[in-house]
């Protein structure tokens, strides 16, 4: 009765809509879709006529579910195997430019604050191309997908009205992808829509998964109980919740049995601080503590006093030349004259020198003594005469004498 009444009301805001809409319901263009079989209670109250509804079922195609959708959805625990298979199993035309994806799922207690991806397909090189982010954490919602350009472009919706998806109950999560915007909506209701860039096609030779922690690429542990892709990104608006709320309730049933013991809650808040209570009796002595651990180096303490003058060290080595130092005043006073140095020690015999120029010519000698007498020569014709006259002089007389 209540989904009733809603679409009802939906029904008079849906006369006003251009025809082009419901043309782009049922709308196949390129044959990429197949059809999808649904609960009629789902559009039955929107249109005067039935809806061709094309898309598929993700819960069937991971081996989640048998057959076709049923009235009453079965539920089914994640998180024992990894959700993934290859894009061309899943969309073997490849995915339509525009479409809906439609979710009901609930977190567990151990998983409402994982960081996960409720849906993502990436290329063979490991590149994401279009994914749906659930931070448990920061409470929101994340739509990526890669530009004509290649670059990936990310949207976030932060808004207080996605807090209640963590609550762990049922909800439906919804999101419409348009050719130039991204709506989300949560239990049939609109919650934010954002204005977004073209999006580049899907390359299918890569892989598919749901579900799947980005953490460590292991499967989140949730509940699911569907995940539809419709090819018109108006079904995401058109569809109710009824499968939330039972429309076919009657009344009242009688108490069932006590259910099994729940999970473990959640720690509590801390308290206010309680009133300071009266002081107690003074304790007996303790006994000796143990060492403790060696402090932290401290800081370095001031100066000390100046310490005695130390004994005369021993000679250092000669030192390096000093600098040049300033030149001298032009005029110097003449210091007083120093004191006599001691005797040097006599020093090594020096190098011969060079041969020196010849000397001046010195002074004439003195007369020398009279040689001995010469051997007696030969008589010679004039030397008879000669001989003859010499003994007639003494025998002591010289030829000096005559002179």
């Amino acid at each position: 009765m209540i989904c009733l009444l809603r679409w009802t009301a939906l029904l008079w805001t849906l006369n006003s809509i251009p025809c082009a809409l419901g043309m782009a319901v049922s709308e196949q263009s390129d044959g990429s879709c197949p059809p999808l079989s649904v609960e009629e209670r789902r559009f039955s109250d929107v249109l005067d006529r039935p809806l061709e509804i094309t898309g598929f079922d993700l819960t069937e195609m991971f081996l989640l579910r048998k057959g076709t959708i049923a009235e009453d959805l079965p539920s089914f625990r994640l998180g024992s195997s990894p959700l993934i298979k290859p894009t061309k199993l899943i969309f073997p035309n490849g995915l339509p430019s525009e479409y809906s994806l439609v979710s009901i799922w609930r977190v567990r207690r151990t998983t409402k604050k994982d960081r996960w991806y409720l849906w993502q397909i990436f290329d063979q090189s490991g590149g994401s191309q279009v994914n749906v982010v659930v931070d448990g954490d920061k409470k929101v919602v994340e739509f990526s997908f890669q530009s004509l350009l290649r670059n990936t472009l990310r949207y976030t919706f932060k808004s207080r009205d996605l807090h209640a998806l963590f609550d762990r109950q049922w909800h439906k999560l919804s999101i419409s992808v348009q050719t130039n915007a991204v709506s989300i909506y949560m239990d049939c209701k609109l919650i934010e829509r954002r204005a977004t860039d073209e999006r580049a096609s899907i390359d299918p030779s890569g892989r598919t998964l749901i579900t799947t922690r980005i953490e460590d690429g292991r499967p989140v542990d949730i509940e699911l109980k569907q995940f539809l892709i419709y090819c018109d990104p108006y079904i995401a608006e058109l569809e109710n919740c009824c499968e939330l709320q039972d429309p076919k309730a009657g009344l009242p049933g009688v108490a069932g049995l006590p259910g099994q013991k729940g999970d473990k809650g959640e720690k509590g808040n801390t308290g206010e601080a309680g009133p300071a209570g009266n002081g107690g009796p003074k304790g007996e002595l303790g006994s000796e503590g143990q060492k403790g651990i060696d402090g932290e180096k401290g800081l370095k303490g001031d100066s000390g006093p100046v310490g005695p003058v130390g004994p005369k060290g021993t000679k250092g080595d000669t030192g390096l030349p000093g600098t040049p130092g300033l030149p001298a005043e032009k005029e110097c006073l003449k210091g007083d004259q120093g004191l006599q140095g001691e005797k040097g020690e006599k020093g090594s015999a020096g190098v011969p020198g060079h041969p020196g120029e010849p000397g001046k010519e010195g002074k004439r000698g003195r007369r020398g003594k009279p040689g001995d007498p010469g051997p007696r020569g030969s008589p010679g014709p004039a030397g008879a005469a000669e001989g003859a006259s010499a003994k007639v002089l003494p025998k002591h007389f010289s030829l000096q004498n005559k002179y």
